[in-house]
């Protein structure tokens, strides 16, 4: 099995910044990509970026420009940094990854959510 564990949210002022990490855990062979989805109350939950093992990016156009995904492949982590926060941003963000197992097969993996609060 593997493990997603996020942290890092919590209530921030707009204008602000946050950044995001997770940790995935298990038995992972390896991850092709990680990424962040987020849902907001009363949303479906959206993409926010991805990046895959060997550093392309993808980014929701809503934080395209004041976001930075980022991962350490030899840890298994994956970061993301949002700068300039709006009330907008307020939502569960979900670590996501696509883990490559032993029986070289991937898998999608979700951790539990963390909450960002934007807000003054």
């Amino acid at each position: 099995q593997v493990q997603l564990v996020e942290s890092g949210g919590g209530l921030v002022q707009p204008g602000g910044s946050l950044r995001l990490s997770c940790a995935a855990s298990g038995s992972i062979l390896s991850i092709n990509v990680m990424g962040w989805y987020r849902q907001a109350p009363g949303k479906q939950r959206e993409l926010v970026a991805t990046i895959r093992s060997g550093g392309i990016t993808n980014y929701a156009d809503s934080v395209k420009g004041r976001s930075t995904v980022s991962r350490d492949n030899a840890k298994n982590m994956v970061y993301l940094q949002v700068n300039s926060l709006k009330p907008e941003d307020t939502a569960v963000y979900y670590c996501w990854a696509e883990v490559v197992m032993n029986n070289f097969k991937g898998y999608s993996y979700w951790g539990q959510g963390t909450q960002v609060t934007v807000s003054s």
